[in-house]
């Protein structure tokens, strides 16, 4: 079972090993993870170990409390982060005051009368130690945390602190009472020696200046969730539900399952849904990433904190609260962040031992100046400068930071992340296999060529709407989707031709369309149309029952309008891009050639593409599968990082580490990018952790006294120390400035309508004729075949309500007119 802890008191990496540590000693724990920047711990355990667990942290001098499997995790308070404004507002008064009285002669500040001159020494450190009593207590609870854990024997940040100002503070009491007693015999040598080593600004400023770097560091961390926060305001507050004949505003927790909601213009949707009535332009960016805002209307799917731009919606509730997308979306990211990526696992091995490690440095630095004969000001000066310059912190947020804003940057480009090794995984793969089907297809199909016969393209296109009407036919949904909101006539007597088509009434002729099969059944000769089978696409043919053949639509799953860009994309960084499908190889390569794919593996069994993805990994490869369906589920799982598309089905989303939101393929290429920029963000604060930590420490230990006469102050080494985490805080902060890969636009090369029908259009034209004086069918007739005697004439259609001629081919319009006119009727335009 897992248990998710909160826990409070953790201040650095050597807090977070230590509460891993003795979680992991409990009887029954098999697994820990302790995210520092979250304040979470999550156990897997063989039982409920919660009070056990909760217990042993207890003991380790933290505070653990079970955490709901829907509570949010506290976000830091503006009363937390105003109380650290007045510490520090406070502290830097005091230490401005001390640091003139100390240091402000040496700038030629004016300085009162009775605070020089050896006679005055216990004065003047009076007045230090009385101004640096109110820094000292403002930050008490670096004392209270850091002495705690030292007593507990598992030292921390707050221990380093609090050992080295506390040294600092004592050696400056203990000189004060030197003084006095020297002072008292009359040394005034002693008195001055002991005046100018007195060590209490450098207690003060360490206090200070690490409250500010930990104020800066909390308000950047604070900035590292700003995408979650995001999500969660997305979500309005209130609905309006349809109950019986009123319309109730109601808090979106009322709202249940089954209720109607009423979203208008501008309003935000509360809860996932179907549209039972309406029609809306809806902006889905929040959650998808897609710009460009997607039409609803009945029978369609809405989701949660997406916004209605333009039109009016009624949708049935079909998910709310802790159920809908977002909800889930925002679940996804947290557990993510809060995850722990293996690249982590050596810096939280290091800080595990680092206090100690450093503890001892400090003291061994103490011993051995003291040994070689240095003072005792010189040899404290040092520990001291060790202890308050390493930096245990920036070692322990090196990851979290950056995979928190890195998993909440890909939420808001449509790309979730269900751990954080999925993130680091990612960026390794050297292979990309996309299932074809849903994937690197739209997954249905549509009309691709319309190649004209006896009638005109857009008549072909009528009869044929009006044929597949009836259809359940994917096809036939393709041809109807490619009419759009033109009209077509009524079909009667529709007959369906078991695996050969279908035949209709179409104002009073019968007219048929199916296979190749039907055609030859009725003996109607078709054009030579092989390269339609070569694109892999599928010819439909129609005809009448004149045994006239009127034309040909060939339909096919078409590329999606961002593959082949996304394809280009993957190309561009160095990926062996690879196409799986069970389509025949002809078909497969015709795809693939216009993704400009070359790897192509075709003719695979739903059972084999797991197979075939293991094939790649034993030939060293390691691989990111993208799929959408169920079979894709076993190829999703076998490979290194599963991806799947949003719009797939739950189990091929529920196999996968990695799911975009929306059916875009170039999204695939941003999150690569992402997890390559991340992982390059981490190594950036890794690097900088290990280099701070080693260069600063030797530094502060006097390594450069000897050459160079430099001895680093403790002052200095607390700014370093503070600067080093605000550092790394920063840096993954750059994540949030990542761009996404942009869709492309349609153009020529992706587009549904292939450059056939293109060339096709250019070359059938379309006029449209004027005339006056047609009144009856006779009219339309004669017209009709006047103009379909005129040479280059395809169709000519006549539309009686409107008084028009549609001429569909290549004839002359003055051959045209004057046929008209030759029929007795008169040409307007």
């Amino acid at each position: 079972m897992v248990l998710k802890f909160q826990i409070t008191g953790m201040t650095c990496a050597a807090c977070s090993a230590r509460v891993e540590k003795v979680s992991r000693q409990v009887p029954g724990v098999e697994k820990v993870e302790v995210n520092l920047l979250a304040g979470t711990m999550v156990v897997t355990a063989s039982e409920d170990v919660s009070a056990k667990v909760i217990a042993a942290v207890e003991h380790a001098g933290y505070h653990a409390a079970l955490q709901g499997q829907q509570q949010k995790k506290p976000e830091r308070s503006d009363g937390e982060l105003t109380e650290m404004k007045i510490r520090i507002i406070g502290s830097f008064a005091c230490l401005a005051v001390l640091m003139y009285f100390t240091m402000g002669h040496m700038i030629g500040l004016p300085v009162p009368s009775w605070y020089h001159g050896t006679q005055n020494a216990v004065v003047a450190a009076l007045l230090q130690f009385f101004l640096t009593l109110p820094v000292v207590y403002l930050n008490r609870v670096y004392y209270f945390r850091g002495l705690k854990a030292l007593w507990h024997r598992s030292p921390n940040m707050d221990s380093l602190i609090a050992v080295g100002s506390l040294a600092a503070l004592i050696y400056g009491v203990a000189a004060l009472f030197r003084m006095s007693w020297a002072m008292g015999q009359g040394n005034w040598e002693l008195v001055k020696q002991y005046s100018e080593n007195l060590y209490f600004e450098s207690a003060a400023m360490i206090l200070t200046l690490i409250t500010l770097g930990k104020f800066l560091e909390a308000r950047a961390k604070g900035k590292t969730g700003d995408a979650i926060r995001a999500l969660m305001d997305l979500s309005p507050k209130t609905a309006a539900v349809r109950r019986g004949d009123t319309v109730q505003e109601l808090p979106v927790e009322q709202v249940q399952v089954g209720d109607v909601v009423i979203v208008r213009a501008g309003g935000s949707i509360p809860v996932d849904g179907t549209v039972i009535s309406g029609r809306a332009s809806v902006d889905q960016s929040a959650l998808t990433g897609e710009s460009l805002p997607v039409e609803k209307s009945a029978g369609d799917t809405v989701a949660a904190a997406t916004v209605n731009r333009e039109g009016y919606l009624e949708f049935r509730a079909d998910k709310v609260g802790e159920n809908t997308t977002l909800a889930q979306v925002i679940r996804l990211v947290e557990e993510a962040g809060g995850s722990k990526a293996p690249i982590a696992r050596l810096a939280d091995k290091i800080a595990g031992v680092f206090v100690p490690v450093v503890m001892g440095i400090a003291a061994v630095t103490f011993a051995v100046w003291m040994l070689l004969g240095y003072s005792l000001e010189f040899s404290l000066t040092c520990a001291i400068s060790v202890l308050v310059i390493s930096c245990p912190c920036a070692l322990g947020l090196a990851t979290p930071v950056a995979i928190m804003v890195g998993t909440g940057k890909g939420a808001q480009l449509g790309i979730l992340f269900k751990n954080a090794q999925a993130l680091e995984n990612l960026h390794r793969i050297d292979t990309v296999v996309l299932d074809k089907t849903g994937t690197l297809t739209t997954g249905h199909p549509a009309v691709t060529d319309i190649l004209p016969g006896k009638v005109g393209k857009h008549r072909l296109m009528e009869i044929a709407a009006a044929l597949e009407c009836r259809s359940e036919h994917p096809f036939a949904k393709a041809i109807l989707q490619a009419m759009g909101e033109r009209e077509y006539p009524e079909s009667v007597e529709f007959e369906t031709i078991p695996g050969k088509g279908v035949s209709a009434v179409v104002e009073g002729m019968r007219y048929y369309g199916g296979n190749s099969r039907l055609m030859e059944e009725l003996g109607i000769p078709l054009p030579e149309l092989s390269a339609l089978a070569e694109e892999g696409k599928t010819p439909l043919h129609f005809a009448s029952e004149k045994k006239e053949y009127l034309g040909t639509i060939a339909a096919a799953d078409v590329l999606k309008p961002d593959s082949k860009a996304a394809v280009e994309s993957m190309l561009a960084k160095h990926l062996d891009v690879v196409m799986l499908t069970g389509d025949n190889r002809q078909t497969a390569q015709a795809i693939a050639a216009k993704a400009g794919i070359s790897h192509v593996i075709s003719d695979v069994l739903p059972t084999g593409k797991a197979e075939a993805v293991k094939q790649l990994q034993q030939q060293g490869h390691r691989v990111l599968m993208v799929g959408d369906g169920i079979n894709d589920a076993p190829a999703l799982v076998s490979a290194d990082v599963g991806m799947a598309i949003g719009a797939g089905t739950d189990i091929a989303i529920e196999s996968a580490e990695v799911i975009l939101m929306n059916s875009s393929l170039s999204a695939v290429s941003s999150a690569i990018s992402l997890s390559r920029a991340t992982l390059r963000n981490i190594k950036q604060n890794l690097f900088w952790a290990f280099f701070y930590n080693c260069l600063g420490i030797p530094i502060a230990a006097g390594a450069l006294y000897l050459p160079l006469g430099l001895q680093l102050s403790p002052m200095l080494g607390a700014a370093a120390m503070s600067v080093s985490s605000v550092f790394v805080v920063t840096n993954a902060l750059r994540l949030r400035f990542f761009k996404g890969e942009a869709l492309p636009e349609c153009g020529e090369d992706n587009c549904i309508i292939s450059e056939k029908t293109t060339i096709q259009e250019e070359k059938t034209m379309e006029t449209v004729i004027k005339v006056e004086g047609m009144m009856c069918g006779h009219c339309k007739a004669r017209v009709e075949k006047a103009c379909k005697a005129v040479p280059g004439t395809v169709d000519a259609v006549v539309d009686l309500a409107a008084k028009t001629v549609t001429v569909t081919g290549t004839a002359d319009v003055a051959a045209l007119k004057q046929a008209i006119t030759d029929a007795d009727y008169t040409v307007v335009e």
